[in-house]
């Protein structure tokens, strides 16, 4: 098993303080053996498959429907050993069955109109004994992760899903109760063996900083090297740490901001996500 040092190594550079939860979910509930072949689908920019590429020498696919965001991943992972990235759709899996040892779904099932039709050919694709790890928002998810939203919901029964100001519902055709997921899951042919949520205290809107002013800054290119390095997913070395940096010192009252949050809070806390680990009976 990866140990938690290795983990909080990767994650150095993150400002999503539910990301972090995310990355040691999957890396407790995956393990990356050598011998393993795993998927992550959707693999986005690659950050989950530059991580389990940095602590093993497991055989890695990552499946990207998006020919944009592949491209990314292609540049930020297209040359490690080992790779392969796939341009396909979730409902049509280009695998044979009995593929894959673990299969990474973390922030995908909300963007697809049929997530049990989705989890059933991810379910195709893994060998029995195999294990999916699961990761989606919570419909019940923190005020100050994202007040405008949350505003929205409460006063007018609305919600904001396109654009800087998306916010957690950013292209998302719903958010998850733990009611929902569970079920999604179980329909699928999933036995379910363990279920968290985590993230209550968040700095507030932090959701819309992120992603709808440094994500976009990030990859422009618009900010200096040093502040470049110390904000970005994809190097784990590069960061010196310095916090005349203000991006590191910004990391510094996230994580102050981050620490009373467990792995695991009570059902019926408000959290930014729900996760479930799924196998293969």
């Amino acid at each position: 098993m990866v140990d938690l040092n290795t983990i909080e190594h990767m994650t150095r550079n993150e400002a999503d303080m539910a990301f972090k939860k995310r990355v040691r979910t999957i890396f407790e509930w995956i393990e990356p053996r050598d011998d393993s072949v795993i998927l992550d689908c959707a693999c986005g920019r690659g950050f989950y498959l530059n991580m389990f590429r940095y602590v093993s020498r497991c055989r890695l696919v990552g499946l990207e429907l998006e020919d944009e965001i592949i491209r990314k991943a292609q540049r930020n992972v297209g040359h490690l050993p080992n790779l392969l990235l796939t341009n396909a759709n979730i409902y049509s899996l280009p695998y044979p069955d009995n593929t894959f040892d673990g299969v990474i779904l973390s922030e995908i099932l909300e963007h697809i109109e049929r997530d049990v039709d989705g989890l059933k050919e991810v379910l195709r694709v893994l060998k029995p004994g195999g294990v999916v790890a699961i990761t989606v928002p919570n419909a019940n998810y923190p005020f100050w992760w994202d007040p405008i939203n949350k505003t929205l919901e409460t006063l007018f029964q609305t919600h904001i899903q396109h654009g800087p100001l998306a916010g957690i519902w950013a292209n998302h055709v719903r958010l998850y109760t733990r009611d929902q997921l569970r079920q999604s899951v179980l329909a699928a042919g999933f036995a379910v063996e363990e279920e968290r949520a985590f993230t209550h205290h968040s700095f507030p809107f932090i959701h819309n900083l992120v992603y709808g002013l440094g994500k976009p800054l990030l990859e422009s290119g618009a900010l200096p090297k040093s502040m470049a390095n110390a904000a970005d997913r994809t190097t784990f070395d590069k960061n010196d740490g310095s916090l005349l940096n203000p991006i590191n010192l910004a990391l510094k009252v996230l994580n102050f901001f981050d620490r009373p949050n467990g792995m695991n809070e009570p059902a019926g806390r408000s959290t930014v996500n729900l996760c479930i680990k799924g196998r293969k009976v």
